[in-house]
């Protein structure tokens, strides 16, 4: 048993500190993503409590047929999905906040895009495309854990992840931005 399946374990039982270890390991990946779904920072860290509790309520049924990560990332997902029910796709937003206080070079990129070019043409991506953008880009997730959040085959991710760099290189160049 891994790390996270045995704090999972632990918050089954009720165990309020390794929910915190959880949340502490996750947080920063998560509200990435949830930024990137709800467009807005309020928003995002409500969803990511809605997540939490989710995770605390739910622990015990976790059966162990993914990794950790995957389960959480799916919770969230549902949840966002939950709050934004029949909302507009979210604006492109200016910088990006996160609880954790040490970014990855993936978040830096994606922070550093906020209000760019690319940020509003990420934003203008169909919803399924943009989902695939914010799990690997974004929360950083391999492809085949991507596609189990999603529910798709992992050739399903490939090619909405194509399809996404392609309308994201038009639009670029359409607005002249170079490669």
């Amino acid at each position: 048993m891994d790390d996270d399946a045995a704090l999972l374990a632990l918050v089954a039982r009720g165990d309020g500190g390794a929910l915190a270890r959880l949340y502490q390991a996750y947080a920063g990946r998560l509200f990435g993503y949830l930024l990137r779904l709800a467009g807005d920072r309020m928003v995002a860290e409500e969803i990511l409590q809605d997540t939490m509790l989710a995770v605390w309520r739910s622990a015990g049924g976790f059966a162990g047929g993914s990794a950790v990560s995957t389960w959480l990332f799916g919770i969230a997902r549902r949840q966002a999905y939950y709050r934004l029910r029949g909302q507009p796709p979210p604006a492109p937003y200016e910088a990006v906040d996160r609880p954790d206080p040490a970014p990855g070079p993936e978040e830096l990129a994606i922070a550093a895009a906020g209000g760019s070019p690319l940020a509003g043409a990420v934003g203008d991506l169909p919803d399924h495309q943009r989902d695939v953008v914010a799990l690997v880009f974004v929360a950083g997730l391999p492809l085949a854990e991507a596609a189990a959040v999603l529910g798709v085959p992992v050739g399903t991710v490939k090619s909405r992840l194509h399809h996404a760099r392609a309308a994201l290189a038009r639009t670029l160049a359409t607005q002249g931005v170079p490669e």
